[in-house]
């Protein structure tokens, strides 16, 4: 069918005039209304192919291999490794074929010397002036990195700076000439199902392209930062560090892992979205290393149950289980706040806020809006710099410890509050107070919910508790309300979580 150009339809004039001479008003208006509705069909009849043609992918992509396929780069990396150390010949000390095999071996050049290992990546250019992004998985221990360009030279490459975390690493050139460039898009706006094109050197066969679409967003690997584009694009090893092109030519995905039994491409590829990247690579650019923003929380999912214990009305956020010394708690925060919106950003759950304070940079003031007993406060936030508070150990205040009363039992928990011998059993800090589960009923609903000997309540209904009897005041007072269920703050292992049991009727 040959698609045609629209035209105005205009109205032959005599059947119009026939009408008004032969009819009354009313059948004139009638038969005026019918003709407009005859014309607006067929214009949408003919203007439908056109509509339906701009929704199809395009009949080949070989235009946009040529706009971007010469930012797409082969990389290969080499290093010295350790020598294959390996049992040799199980031959007896002594035996008449002892020296036989040393001489075999001596003649097969044996030695224990280093050698040098190759191996395969791909990469794209994002400047003319020789940045280029690739994953750090790629270039990692390399102590020589060659980038290979498409049109035929090849260029030696140093090491920016690399993230880790996001997998992500960008690599320098120093280029005669400018060099062709690609940009990245938005990958925010990337539906599923929309098309994309990915570009590598799959398996070492260099510049190869496949098509796919978008098969989901957001997924999460396995890193605290992960937003990544799932696709059915062909990813295979040495597509790592590839881009993921829109049709406008965009990179919205840095191509890095594949989930597969067999090795290859299944149809399940992940890219690092670009919403991501471009923040890791911006930081890299600058300081050759990231600089993510800093919280100073310990928070957990909210859960439905947890929402109903909070009294929250929809179940979202970020319930802060830990504040220890550091920015959040110079702004105000509290254990047991829930945190909605970050920075004028909803928060849906943890790994949404993990991402979101570490695209934040250190020093900044942020609005952070918590429920807090039911109410909304907006609490003013200077953030740290996570890479410097990593592996600081967190503090607790000293206290004086509580002599306890004889263990009693309350929803199917044997308790007992915590003493120096028993805060020094379980690796506790001094100044912890609460009490200790020393039994749990296995038909109880603290059963159900995971706890355990061990676990230490330090809070009941969001407020500290000292004894038993704290406990049951708390419970009593929940029942009285009507309440379905009670919120405990728990640490296990020196880790805090909430809990919501239910109360009894």
């Amino acid at each position: 069918m040959t698609i045609q150009q629209a035209r105005p339809i205009t109205p032959r004039r005599a059947p119009v005039a026939l009408a008004q001479r032969d009819h009354g008003p009313a059948q004139y208006r009638l038969a005026m209304a019918l003709l407009l509705a005859a014309m607006m069909a067929l214009a949408a009849l003919i203007t439908a192919p056109a509509a339906r043609a701009q929704s199809l992918p395009p009949a080949t992509f070989a235009d946009l291999v040529d706009q971007v396929g010469d930012a797409v780069v082969n990389i290969t990396t080499s290093a010295i490794v350790a020598s294959r150390q390996g049992p040799g010949p199980a031959v007896p000390e002594g035996s008449p074929l002892e020296d036989f095999f040393n001489d075999f071996l001596d003649r097969q050049g044996r030695d224990n010397a280093p050698r040098r290992s190759q191996a395969l990546g791909s990469g794209f250019v994002i400047s003319d002036d020789g940045y280029i992004v690739t994953n750090n998985h790629v270039i990692e221990g390399a102590d020589e990195i060659m980038i290979e360009f498409r049109a035929g030279f090849s260029l030696q490459a140093e090491i920016v700076g690399t993230d880790p975390n996001t997998d992500i690493a960008l690599l320098k050139v120093a280029a005669d000439q400018p060099l062709p460039f690609v940009a990245f898009g938005d990958s925010t706006a990337m539906r599923v199902g929309d098309w994309v094109m990915a570009m590598g050197n799959p398996l070492g066969q260099g510049f190869s392209v496949s098509v796919g679409i978008v098969s989901a967003s957001g997924r999460a690997l396995s890193g605290s930062y992960d937003d990544y584009i799932q696709t059915d694009a062909a990813i295979n090893r040495g597509n790592s560090g590839g881009p993921l092109f829109n049709l406008a030519g965009e990179v919205i995905g840095v191509n890095t892992a594949i989930l597969s039994p067999t090795g290859g491409s299944i149809g399940i590829g992940f890219a690092m979205s670009s919403a991501v990247a471009t923040n890791v690579v911006a930081q890299l650019r600058e300081f050759g290393e990231t600089r993510r923003g800093w919280l100073g929380v310990r928070i957990q999912d909210v859960t439905a149950e947890l929402a109903e214990g909070l009294g929250l009305a929809e179940v979202r956020g970020a319930l802060v289980t830990d504040v220890p010394p550091g920015p959040a708690r110079d702004g105000g925060m509290e254990v047991g706040d829930v945190i909605l919106s970050f920075d004028g950003r909803d928060i849906s759950d943890t790994r949404e806020l993990v991402r979101i304070v570490g695209e934040r940079a250190e020093g900044q003031s942020v609005p952070v809006i918590v429920i807090r007993e039911g109410a909304s406060q907006t609490l003013a936030i200077t953030l740290g710099r996570r890479e410097t508070a990593e592996g600081l150990a967190l503090g607790t205040p000293d206290g004086q410890p509580i002599a306890p009363p004889p263990p009693a039992e309350v929803l199917g928990m044997r308790l007992s509050p915590l003493t120096d011998d028993l805060r020094q059993q379980l690796g506790l800090a001094q100044g912890l107070d609460g009490l200790v589960i020393e039994a749990v009923d296995a038909t109880s609903d603290a059963a159900a919910k995971g706890l355990a000997a061990g676990d230490v309540i330090t809070e009941v209904a969001q407020q500290t508790i000292t004894d038993v009897a704290d406990f049951q005041a708390r419970v009593d007072a929940a029942t009285a309300k009507g309440q379905k269920s009670i919120l405990l703050l728990i640490r296990r292992d020196g880790n805090p979580r909430f809990v919501a049991l239910n109360l009894p009727g």
